[in-house]
């Protein structure tokens, strides 16, 4: 997973993305009636820590309408959250302004891998097509 501080995100460190190839939702938009067709990445707001739709909104987008763009997690985004962003489908997210970047990618580095499918990985450990133990 990709991890921003909120400062790299305001600075633009992603500029060669065309800002009309990117979706911002609010966590009470509905995904499944949002229009995909050129849409590189799909921004999702954390408005408060407790508030978690948008993890909602990332495993629709990933498992049933198959979004393969970058999903960014936005807003208040603390590093307890960021093992479940990604088994919810979340590729990006953009850390809240106190949060240490080398702490968070710490934490990530903690799961190697899980045994259950996920958003991306549907399958359990056991049956992905690489080696047996080996995270796919």
């Amino acid at each position: 997973m990709k991890l921003l501080s909120i400062q790299a995100a305001v600075a633009g460190a992603d500029r060669a993305l065309d800002p009309a190839k990117v979706l911002s939702l609010p966590n009470d938009a509905d995904p499944l009636a949002q229009a995909l067709d050129g849409v590189d990445r799909i921004e999702l707001n954390f408005p408060k820590f407790t508030d978690g739709r948008a993890f909602s909104q990332a495993f629709l987008l990933r498992r049933r309408l198959g979004f393969t763009g970058e999903l960014r997690a936005v807003g208040d985004v603390l590093i307890d959250q960021l093992a479940q962003m990604q088994r919810s489908g979340f590729d990006c997210a953009v850390l809240r302004a106190d949060q240490d970047a080398a702490l968070a990618k710490r934490q990530l580095d903690r799961y190697g891998a899980f045994y259950q499918g996920d958003a991306v990985f549907t399958a359990p450990l056991f049956a992905r097509p690489t080696a047996l133990g080996a995270q796919a």
